[in-house]
């Protein structure tokens, strides 16, 4: 079977390119792939090629499909897995395999499994590793957003307290605590603001801090402080340029104790030291933003290390159990991630969308690799409808679903866009 996708070659190499993926074995699954969102974690590896830990020293002459975020149906199942998989189940991968302690993962490292093409064949260790998740909702966009969404989770999981007295460790945010997450009103953010008020550990207070208006008037109007507060949950969103002393502000809000739990979304050395200096008693700081300067580093105030018992931690990605929490949440309405979108395109925008995602505006970017679209931001669609129907028709689904999109844009798309 031919399949079109988009392979890296090398640093700042990446080809559309349609190629013979090879005789389905019978311990591999043939599938097709509908959706994959991008991730910054893919330009990375973009700009790294072979360099990069999870893409093979030999990708010039074996590349590999890139996009890791993805969701579709199987199509054909080998023999050993018939038992457990059949053809027209959805799935979602949980790329993070770790076998046989590797790092080999879909989207990095396979020449024939990753996100950003039309069909993969599923090789035997992500099956062996419970990788290969059953995903039952009407909308494949959720399946995409399960990935990033377990990160958001395996970083609330990562957290820990010491508990000073007993020196044994407790996993997790700190319940009914104080808990900020900074840099925060970007796609990874949101899901972030909208896990921690409704998970089963929520905290008191939740702290939001960006610098940029815009952004915070979005995360705002999307998940609002009166929706946590029916959850429990006090919601404060600050703009730290444009309070006088961020520091006293953030520890004011704090009631003076300061934050049980503070998570970094940017790789920023101010931004580190500012969440360190409000860290309370006992409190964790998670350095969630990974930089792509390995020299990258930050003050750490070490008195308090001592005498407070402050502390930091971090996490790279989620793993099976969160990604299936992830899973679970969505499908029951827990959490609605569709304000982490905003721009969506077909397969033939990849390699522009991948090579210059630091200079786009915006959250997160969904591909459709069945249609042929260049990358469009949801905000763009009413104005390109004056002369394009499809956007006509997609604009007026978004309004429909306050900005935000959802399982019938997702279907329009797919049953109206120039197929590739």
């Amino acid at each position: 079977m031919k399949t079109k996708a988009v392979r890296i070659y090398g640093a700042n190499d990446i080809r559309l390119e349609e190629f013979e993926l090879p005789a389905l074995g019978e311990d591999e699954i043939l599938a097709r792939v509908v959706s994959d969102s991008v991730c910054m974690s893919t330009h990375k590896a973009v700009l790294q090629g072979g360099a990069h830990k999870r893409v093979p020293d030999n990708v010039s002459e074996h590349p590999t499909i890139i996009g890791h975020e993805f969701c579709g149906e199987i199509i054909e199942v080998g023999s050993k897995w018939k038992d457990k998989y059949k053809a027209g189940d959805k799935f979602a991968i949980q790329p993070a395999l770790g076998y046989k302690g590797g790092l080999e993962a879909p989207g990095y490292s396979y020449q024939f499994v990753g996100g950003n093409s039309q069909y993969v064949v599923i090789p035997n260790e992500v099956m062996e590793c419970n990788c290969l998740l059953p995903y039952d909702n009407d909308a494949y966009f959720y399946g995409s957003l399960a990935e990033p969404i377990s990160c958001i989770v395996a970083g609330y999981h990562t957290n820990y307290h010491t508990n000073n007295n007993t020196h044994l460790h407790t996993m997790g945010i700190i319940e009914g605590g104080n808990t900020i997450l900074m840099a925060a009103a970007g796609p990874m953010g949101l899901g972030a603001i909208d896990y921690a008020i409704h998970c089963d550990r929520k905290p008191a207070l939740l702290v939001v801090t960006d610098i940029d208006s815009v952004r915070l008037q979005r995360a705002a109007s999307i998940i609002t402080p009166e929706e946590a507060e029916k959850n429990g949950v006090k919601l404060v969103y600050v703009n730290t340029n444009e309070v006088d002393d961020a520091h006293a502000y953030l520890m004011e809000l704090s009631g003076g104790k300061g934050y049980d739990d503070a998570f970094v979304y940017a790789p920023v050395k101010p931004v580190i030291e500012l969440a360190d200096s409000v860290l309370g008693f006992d409190g964790c700081l998670n350095f969630f933003a990974g930089p792509t300067n390995p020299a990258f580093a930050a003050m750490f105030n070490f008195y308090n290390v001592h005498y407070n018992f402050t502390h930091i931690c971090g996490n790279s990605g989620g793993n099976t159990a969160d990604m299936i929490e992830s899973i679970e949440m969505m499908n029951s309405g827990k959490l609605n991630p569709t304000a982490m979108i905003t721009h969506v395109g077909g397969l033939d925008a990849v390699i522009d969308t991948v090579t210059n995602l630091d200079k786009i505006p915006g959250g997160k970017k969904l591909i459709y690799n069945f249609i042929s679209m260049p990358l469009v931001a949801l905000d763009e669609l009413a104005e390109l409808g004056k002369s394009d129907p499809l956007y006509k028709g997609l604009a007026e689904i978004v309004e429909r679903h306050n900005g935000l999109w959802s399982a019938e844009a997702e279907k329009f798309l797919l049953a109206n866009a120039k197929p590739l």
